[in-house]
């Protein structure tokens, strides 16, 4: 009589092996932030916090700024944390459906930043996501904001593989689905104009006008 198998779940396959699609491009960009002069380094590798909070203080300039502008930019400017976070929450189904492991597991890199414990997954990036969305939505209600906000997010991009927490991949995915967030949501907000008209009238007016 032969042995029972062992009960238990089948592994679940990757529906995407990373490292076939640009692995050793990653290494060289983790292998040279290794060896980097702190100077070029370090404020590459703090930019994957720096850069949220710079997002934030456009943000909350271009609602500031959009106070004096008409109710149509008012909307635009009040879409960009909305995006930011649809942009999220669009990420992480993405994430549960493709389940790719992060690069520093897959191909057991030494990286700047600690690695991720497994089932954290890697693909699309977050952090790319989230900046893209809102800069694309701030570039809708101001483009002076919104210029700044985008090198923010490309600047996202490039340290999140800098510091080894991504592949090149990754990042390009998640610059592409905040992108199109963004946008959509900004567009879609400069319908909520009559919106804002109101609250302009309201006691809260001077949060929304000058």
């Amino acid at each position: 009589m032969s042995p029972l198998a062992p009960v238990g779940p089948a592994p679940t396959p990757l529906a995407l092996d990373g490292a076939s699609v640009d692995g050793s491009l990653y290494t060289e960009v983790t292998d040279l932030a290794r060896h980097a002069p702190g100077l070029l380094s370090d404020p590459l590798a703090a930019w994957s916090t720096a850069g949220l909070v710079l997002l934030a203080v456009l943000m909350a300039a271009g609602w500031w700024r959009a106070r004096s502008d008409d109710a149509a930019r008012m909307a635009a400017a009040l879409s960009a944390p909305l995006a930011a976070a649809a942009a999220f929450g669009l990420n992480d189904v993405i994430k549960a459906l493709v389940r790719e492991q992060r690069p520093c597991q897959t191909l057991h890199t030494v990286t700047l930043e600690a690695c991720p414990a497994p089932g954290d997954w890697s693909f699309p990036s977050n952090h790319t996501a989230i900046a893209a969305a809102a800069a694309v939505a701030l570039l809708l209600a101001d483009r002076r904001l919104g210029a700044v906000a985008v090198l923010t997010a490309l600047l996202m991009g490039v340290s999140r593989v800098w510091v080894g927490a991504h592949y090149p991949h990754d990042v390009a995915v998640g610059l592409l689905v905040g992108a199109v967030t963004g946008w959509a949501v900004g567009r879609a907000a400069r319908r909520a104009a009559p919106a804002v008209r109101r609250l302009r009238a309201s006691r809260l007016g001077p949060w929304f006008s000058t």
